[in-house]
């Protein structure tokens, strides 16, 4: 079953700084564009950052020079470095990736998400 996962969310001071991973697995042939996604209960979920394969990397302007977004090709995983965070940022991230499996059209794949609270 292809699937992703997200891990390292937490609780963290304004000020701080959190790593988010994302594994992807399965019977995995290609992954295209991966990318970051956030949602506040109430609201839509809005983009983070977005890598393609080759490393092309797109940010919201709310978190330009604070993130940092990257993938592993060979281990099939995608990180978000996350400093200087701000309240504001508090909400569930999801992890998405746009993948072709064996046996499978190619698709987009979410995580169940993670949730990052700032606060002090």
């Amino acid at each position: 079953q292809v699937q992703v996962v997200e891990s390292g969310g937490g609780l963290v001071q304004p000020g701080g700084s959190l790593r988010l991973s994302c594994a992807a697995s399965g019977s995995i042939i290609t992954i295209y564009t991966m990318g970051w996604y956030r949602q506040i209960p109430g609201k839509q979920r809005e983009l983070v950052a977005t890598i393609t394969s080759g490393g092309s990397t797109n940010y919201a302007d709310s978190v330009k020079g604070r993130f940092t977004i990257s993938r592993d090709n060979v281990k099939n995983m995608m990180y978000l470095q996350m400093n200087s965070l701000k309240p504001e940022d508090t909400a569930v991230y999801y992890c998405n990736a746009d993948m072709w499996a064996t046996g499978q059209w190619r698709a987009d794949y979410w995580g169940q998400g993670t949730q990052v609270t700032v606060s002090s």
